[in-house]
């Protein structure tokens, strides 16, 4: 009878089997490795809105130079090297419109090689429309997804 009575308290002793332990194991490295996949995306997700919330405001920047200098005209489309014209230099208050347009040309897209990725700027000038134009293009390399441009069209009336 104690042989009985031992064999009964081992197999009815309570608890979970290595089947069931393994399948449980099994679950939760599927969801972790679902929840690694997620934060990985979500972060390139983050990389990439950063890197186009810099694209555009880079673009205001240089719409927002071309309206304060609405007499530089094709010199923001002109590449060309900057002067030592300062405005806001004491002494410089007299530069005229074309060397404040290349001026603002040479730092806006030294900008944009320092913000974005293989950063590149380019602005168009564009007389034949009423009143002119200015395309100003934003563009870098993402990394998983390749070149990505930001285009924005200015039309600066009265210049």
């Amino acid at each position: 009878m104690s042989a009985t009575r031992t064999m009964r308290s081992v197999t009815a002793q309570p608890g979970f089997s290595l089947v069931e332990s393994m399948v449980a194991l099994l679950v939760i490295s599927v969801g972790m490795l679902g929840i690694a996949a997620l934060t990985t995306q979500g972060l390139g997700a983050g990389r990439t809105a950063q890197f186009r919330v810099q694209a555009v405001n880079l673009a205001a920047d240089m719409a927002e130079r071309i309206r304060a200098n609405r007499l530089g005209r094709s010199g923001y489309a002109e590449v060309g090297e900057a002067d030592d014209c300062d405005p806001e230099e004491l002494g410089h208050a007299d530069c005229v419109p074309g060397a404040v347009a290349a001026r603002d040309l040479s730092e806006w897209t030294r900008s944009v090689v320092a913000a974005l990725p293989d950063g590149e700027g380019a602005v168009r000038y564009d007389e034949s429309t009423v009143p002119p134009s200015f395309a100003i293009e934003v563009s870098w390399t993402e990394i998983g997804v390749g070149r990505i441009a930001y285009r924005s069209v200015v039309q600066v009336a009265g210049s």
